[in-house]
């Protein structure tokens, strides 16, 4: 990774403030937080789960819930990836009958790896609602879906890469475009 052809667009700061104000959207948007559910499509979304829970379960002193989907088996372009893909194993080790999930994944593009992720979800019940937190939504959808919540809307070009680092995976927090 060179200087030129990386540019840093988020840092810890600006992650932790975007995942704080999400937290409280979602309440907000929820009237508390009462039948909610977190679930981080793998990998980086899960961590990023994870601490919107901690952040809603210190807000409104109420334990959410947050679980991790694979949703490897379910992506439409499996037939072009084949023997490539690693397929994990998903912890949702909650009935999601009746409740509100709220998928969580890190970038947001084409649509097809939250498209993926609803079929995932189907799996494990019937949620009364799903709603979906991107930390960084880039456009170019594919497929008619759209993030509830928002960490950052970062308006790029379809040949750049948007990365997102997390500390529980790749030891910082940033999100930078490589082109």
């Amino acid at each position: 990774m060179t200087k030129e052809n990386v540019r840093i667009v988020m840092d810890e700061v600006e992650i932790n403030r975007a995942l704080n104000r999400i937290a409280h959207e979602i309440i907000e948007a929820n009237k508390g937080a009462h039948d909610l559910l977190l679930v981080g499509i793998m990998n980086r979304g899960v961590p990023l789960a994870k601490r919107i829970a901690k952040i809603i379960d210190k807000t409104e002193r109420l334990t959410v819930p947050a679980g991790a989907l694979d949703v490897s088996l379910y992506r439409d372009d499996l037939s072009k990836k084949g023997e490539y893909i690693t397929v994990r194993k998903s912890e949702i080790p909650f009935s999601v009958d009746d409740k509100v999930v709220i998928l969580v994944d890190d970038v947001i593009f084409a649509g097809r790896t939250v498209r993926a992720a609803l079929d995932g979800l189907k799996d494990y019940g019937r949620a009364a609602k799903v709603q979906l937190v991107a930390l960084v939504d880039r456009g170019h959808r594919e497929l008619p879906i759209h993030p509830n919540y928002t960490g950052k809307v970062i308006p790029t070009a379809k040949k750049e890469e948007v990365k997102v680092e997390v500390l529980e995976i790749d030891g910082a927090d940033r999100v930078y475009i490589k082109s």
